[in-house]
């Protein structure tokens, strides 16, 4: 690394809380290494009440752009001076792009990054039924995006918790920015005969909720006896690789079942070529990081 640091060296980073955990340096890095590019990539842990002092900081130091990660995604959609069309309707965002002009761009690409994942497993979005399982950061990205992609109709389930109104409110956001969808709705996800009616008639079933993720191994989201061979189904879990919902899916004969890692790489994949407008050397990071 210290080798290839010049006084030339564009800075990208990551900030969020916490952040020592975060496989995005070396995977940036790496990347930045094996095309040549003159750049590094750090990562700050930043708490959310100094998110704005962090973005300051790097627009000073001229950055070419930053990730971010929790708590900082809404804080961050509500300092930039734009926003994607994903990110404004999530109302938070995951990655920024420093404009030649100094302003700056924020994007979310958690929900690009989960559709390229189906896409990479031969699961196309466009015109199907999805159920959606959780209300949160990672489901409302998914949400947003599928719509915003052509799915004809989504169903969120959740719990009716504190995190239920997310879910009302993103499905009217998404009722007035995608009016093309034809159904977007969301049900309680203890209403298991619903849920199961639901799942009958739907393409893809995907879980973001914290179901079969460690250390809930042993928790499955749905009863087993929903998944059927027309189903396609999803897990943004990637710890562990392959959980519960994933294993019973490949054990009902389902067309496809697709873990959570992938949606780790493309929506990193994503980030990378709007920091650098070039594709990541995808097959070789997922070997060396994901595989």
């Amino acid at each position: 690394m210290e080798r290839r640091i010049s006084g030339h060296t564009q800075l990208y980073a990551l900030i969020g809380s916490p952040v020592g955990h975060s496989g995005s340096p070396a995977m940036y890095n790496y990347s930045f290494e094996k095309l040549g590019i003159d750049a590094a990539y750090l990562a700050f842990d930043v708490p959310v009440d100094k998110t704005k002092d962090a973005i300051d900081a790097l627009r000073t130091l001229h950055a070419g752009g930053f990730n971010v990660t929790m708590p900082c995604k809404t804080a961050t959609a509500q300092i930039v001076d734009r926003l994607s069309p994903a990110a404004e309707l999530v109302g938070a965002c995951n990655t920024v792009v420093f404009e030649e002009d100094g302003t700056m761009t924020g994007h979310m690409t958690d929900g690009t990054g989960f559709v390229r994942n189906l896409n990479e497993h031969g699961v196309d979005i466009k015109g199907k039924k999805i159920v959606l399982l959780g209300t949160g950061g990672a489901a409302t990205a998914i949400a947003v995006q599928a719509a915003l992609d052509g799915v004809a109709e989504i169903a969120i389930f959740n719990r009716k918790d504190e995190f239920y109104a997310n879910g009302e409110k993103t499905v009217e956001k998404i009722r007035k920015a995608v009016p093309s969808i034809q159904n977007v709705y969301i049900e309680d996800l203890d209403n298991t005969e619903l849920l199961g009616q639901v799942i009958g008639q739907s393409d893809i079933l995907i879980n973001a909720t914290r179901a079969g993720m460690s250390p809930m191994e042993d928790v499955i989201p749905v009863p087993a006896e929903f998944l059927r061979p027309e189903l396609a189904v999803a897990d943004v879990v990637y710890n562990p690789k392959e959980t519960l919902l994933v294993k019973k899916a490949k054990e009902a004969g389902c067309c496809a079942a697709v873990g959570g890692s992938g949606m780790l790489l493309w929506q990193g994949v994503a980030a990378f070529e709007l920091f650098t407008g070039q594709e990541m050397p995808v097959e070789e990071v997922r070997e060396k990081f994901f595989d």
